[in-house]
């Protein structure tokens, strides 16, 4: 058995839970940090050690990178009604900095930092790579912009070695955020906003939650970015076709316009938000539909060793599978 000690942050979440799992299949020894206690029962179930910590919080890093070796930083706060602009940055880059600090006075040797491929926002010149400008849609993407640059500074100026991972579209079994979309698909209520032309880039979490395993075991690298995703990507319309034939429905074939989706969802946030209610839609949901978010996963391949496992095809079923066993579709 390995007996280094890797810290997971985030590991209460869908990508970091994967991360842990993978890492007690393969026998190393693994230190989560958790805000909330009452979410810590299956990472307690995969053998991993618990410890109590916040990004927000110095002294609670400090304790958390006591004898660890590698630390794979994955927790972030993301899209939430309510939350400043100030807390954004204060945790996804903030928060990075602390860790990164903390992690160097513990004598930590290597850092991996989840960064999000929505930094490049819609992708002009696709595939999108580590050499792709910065073009982020929202507060989210913006702060994760700043927390990877933080990241990349302290990587190339030797203070401590690490690379940064940057993810497409993920889902997977055991994630839900996909289900709505799914569910509507299922039900023959599905509506394709715009053209559904536009290109999307998945990628299944394991597959994620294996490259990071990869970028943490090959030291030799630093200060590089790496983009993960599947195999191929596709247009929207492809995908929603594919989720429909696997499921054995009817392909949608109704199309919405664009514009006036946009209109409302500018408006529902404008009347929402101050009131800290959740829009019932979002702009940037809808923008969603307009941008194209390829990736090139050739450096992955050549430096990490990263292949995705299955197709897409096999993706979308294991999904659908996953969903069905639970009688949630």
């Amino acid at each position: 058995m390995d007996e280094r000690l890797y810290l997971v942050t985030g590991a209460t979440g869908f990508v970091g839970s994967e991360v842990v799992r993978q890492l007690i299949e393969a026998g190393k020894r693994v230190r989560v940090v958790i805000r909330e206690e009452s979410k810590a029962a299956r990472l307690r179930s995969f053998s991993a050690e618990v410890c109590r910590g916040d990004l927000t919080d110095m002294a609670s890093l400090r304790q958390s990178v006591q004898g660890v070796w590698g630390v794979f930083h994955i927790g972030a706060v993301y899209r939430e009604t309510g939350l400043s602009r100030r807390y954004f940055f204060e945790v996804n880059a903030e928060g990075t900095r602390r860790l990164l600090e903390a992690s160097i006075e513990a004598g930590v040797k290597r850092f991996i930092h989840c960064s999000t491929g929505g930094v490049l926002g819609d992708i002009k010149n696709p595939p999108g790579d580590d050499r792709s400008p910065y073009a982020p849609d929202d507060v989210y993407q913006e702060s994760k912009v700043e927390g990877e640059k933080i990241a990349l500074s302290y990587f190339k100026e030797g203070r401590i070695k690490g690379v940064v991972i940057r993810p497409a579209m993920i889902y997977g079994p055991h994630d839900t955020r996909f289900l709505k979309l799914f569910r509507m698909i299922a039900k023959g209520i599905f509506l394709h906003v715009g053209s559904g032309k536009q290109w999307v880039h998945y990628v299944d979490v394991r597959d994620l939650a294996k490259a990071f395993l990869l970028a943490m075991e090959k030291d030799h690298l630093n200060g590089e970015i790496y983009c993960i995703a599947g195999r191929q990507a596709v247009s929207f319309e492809e995908m929603v076709n594919l989720v429909a034939d696997t499921l054995g429905v009817k392909r949608p074939a109704w199309h919405i316009p664009l514009k006036p989706l946009q209109w409302l969802g500018s408006i529902c946030e404008k009347v929402c938000e101050p009131l800290g209610i959740r829009p019932p839609l979002y702009r940037r949901r809808v923008d969603f539909f307009a941008k194209n978010r390829i990736f090139s996963i050739e450096k992955a391949r050549t430096e990490l060793g990263y292949e995705p496992r299955q197709s897409l095809q096999d993706e979308v079923r294991d999904v659908c599978s996953w969903y069905g066993e639970r009688g949630l579709i």
